[in-house]
């Protein structure tokens, strides 16, 4: 069988060196190959090689917010459990998702629109965070994106990634057409999993260029 009781270090090592190996010719630069890589070895999927879309601005504005104590807002609890505090304390940057606070509640039934959208609203309404993180809800991202056009809310950096077969191709197509500082995967894949990770591989830049 070989060996197989790794410890967690060396089995990242050698997941990223196979990536890297599978992945051949990519295009991407060091920090977005960092990125993508990490979307890979979240999920063991390929396709983000020639799916995911970094927009120009995308990394800069993100570490930046980081380094700043960003405030995050994500659209699930599993995109929020999957960024772990360690990672984010170094910056005093903060995540929460407010899909169980009673207020989304009230609001999606006054108006008649999923939580997914009373969040977005309740969080733009509560001073705009700094980085949004969608990995399930296309209405979400759909919502976010008029926030943004209204002038409503102007993150430093939106991860848009939701998963399924309804409007999650369409909305990742319509925010990678903005001029806004983004990281998306076109077509249906992507999940809160892969979310968080785009915020893990960030701050493990940020946190490599803080010793340098």
């Amino acid at each position: 069988m070989g060996a197989w009781n790794l410890k967690p270090d060396e089995i990242e090592a050698r997941s990223f060196a196979i990536i890297d190996q599978e992945a051949g010719e990519h295009g991407f630069g060091p920090e977005e190959w960092s990125v993508v890589r990490r979307m890979i070895h979240t999920s063991a999927d390929f396709d983000y090689v020639k799916n995911v879309r970094i927009q120009a601005r995308a990394l800069e504005s993100g570490k930046a917010a980081l380094k700043g104590g960003a405030r995050i807002v994500t659209d699930t609890r599993m995109a929020q459990m999957g960024i772990p505090l360690r990672r984010l304390e170094p910056f005093g940057a903060s995540v929460q998702c407010l899909m169980d606070d009673h207020r989304v509640a009230e609001q999606a039934r006054k108006n008649g629109t999923t939580r997914a959208v009373a969040a977005v609203d309740l969080a733009v309404e509560n001073g705009p965070p700094e980085i949004f993180v969608i990995g399930n809800a296309p209405t979400a991202l759909f919502r976010l994106m008029e926030h943004i056009q209204a002038g409503r809310a102007a993150p430093a950096l939106v991860v848009g990634l939701p998963v399924g077969f309804v409007n999650a191709a369409e909305s990742k197509e319509a925010l990678a057409g903005l001029d806004i500082p983004h990281i998306t995967a076109l077509g249906r894949k992507g999940g809160s999993n892969v979310a968080a990770s785009v915020i893990n591989a960030l701050a493990e830049l940020c946190l490599e260029e803080s010793v340098r």
